[in-house]
């Protein structure tokens, strides 16, 4: 006799009935596009940046290790191979093309230091001024953007008459109307030629910093600055143990992106100066410029880039394992 607790299917009658014979499910095609699909929209800019930066630096590679000169520039395929000896040129500091090399990297690394230095200072302290709502934040903040978004051959260009020797603004303000200086000085030349070359880099590139960093404090909650106000801590307390920590990972990212393009920075030395920037402003990017066009020697100027592309890569490199041991360091 069937009751009718024998009718009723167990668990897996329907998994039972919809696949009986116990095969594997085969995957719809629906499924599949879409799980292909994503690698289909990254497929233009994948191609693309093959083309636009991973073929340049291949051919760069292999153009360090030819004698290219000016002989073979319509050939430069069939130029002889040099080996290694580009890259013992540039780095024999003891000829002039190794000293003018070291003396331009010496150079970038202080510029560098003291321009990312002085673009998160600044950038860090007008977000964290624009924190609080007040009659006509939204303007300063419109304002403080502007440097960033204007072209850079614009505002360079801008500053290149602001530092003129006769007519320029610099001295204008800083000779005729304050008197600092006992005459107008010259900014493009000479020693000065470095601090006007910080100015506009700090000028143009602060901004972005005061960008990233006014982000980031919009992921910080009011409760802790609240909580730490009613136990007393005064805002300088409040900034060194809440927003400083908690801007942390933004900072590392923020410090690393700033490196980069200010130490491999072209066009505002270049716009400045032209094509010969005086010996106190000869950042490395201008010496592989000048060596490789001025001299036509490509291959010793290849090889000084593909030296150039590994300290980046090192130094980026120590600086992501740096950053990830103290990340983990403070989760634990």
């Amino acid at each position: 006799m069937t009751t009718t607790l024998d009718r009723v299917p167990g668990p897996g009658a329907e998994a039972a009935s919809a696949n009986p014979a116990g095969r594997p499910r085969r995957r719809r095609p629906g499924r599949l596009r879409k799980s292909a699909l994503p690698y289909l929209l990254l497929l233009p800019a994948v191609f693309f940046e093959l083309l636009v930066h991973l073929v340049p630096i291949v051919i760069g590679i292999f153009m360090s290790f030819k004698k290219l000169t000016q002989f073979f520039i319509r050939d430069w395929g069939n130029a002889p191979w040099a080996g290694w000896d580009n890259y013992s040129i540039a780095l024999d500091f003891d000829a002039p093309a190794g000293q003018a090399l070291l003396h331009s990297f010496l150079i970038t690394c202080a510029f560098t230091v003291l321009s990312v230095g002085l673009c998160w200072l600044i950038g860090t302290a007008a977000a964290i001024y624009l924190q609080e709502a007040f009659r006509g934040r939204g303007v300063l903040r419109a304002l403080f953007l502007v440097p960033y978004a204007l072209p850079v051959y614009t505002a360079v260009i801008t500053w290149v008459f602001m530092f003129q020797h006769d007519n320029g603004l610099v001295n204008h303000v800083l000779h005729d109307q304050l008197g600092i200086t006992d005459a107008p000085s010259f900014w493009l030349i000479g020693d000065n030629s470095f601090v006007a070359l910080l100015t506009v880099s700090v000028w143009k590139g602060w901004p972005f910093a005061f960008l990233i960093v006014m982000a980031g404090l919009q992921n910080i909650p009011r409760d802790m600055y609240e909580a730490s106000w009613l136990d007393g801590a005064t805002m300088p307390q409040q900034i060194r143990h809440i927003t400083l920590p908690s801007l942390r990972p933004v900072n590392q990212v923020l410090v690393l992106v700033l490196f980069l393009w200010t130490f491999n920075d072209f066009n505002t030395p270049f716009v400045m100066f032209g094509k010969a920037a005086p010996e106190s402003a000869n950042l490395i990017s201008m010496h592989i410029y000048q060596s490789s066009f001025a001299t036509w020697n490509f291959g010793t100027g290849s090889a000084m880039s593909v030296l150039l592309l590994l300290f980046l890569l090192l130094v980026t490199g120590l600086y992501l394992l740096y950053t990830s041991r103290g990340r983990r360091a403070a989760d634990a």
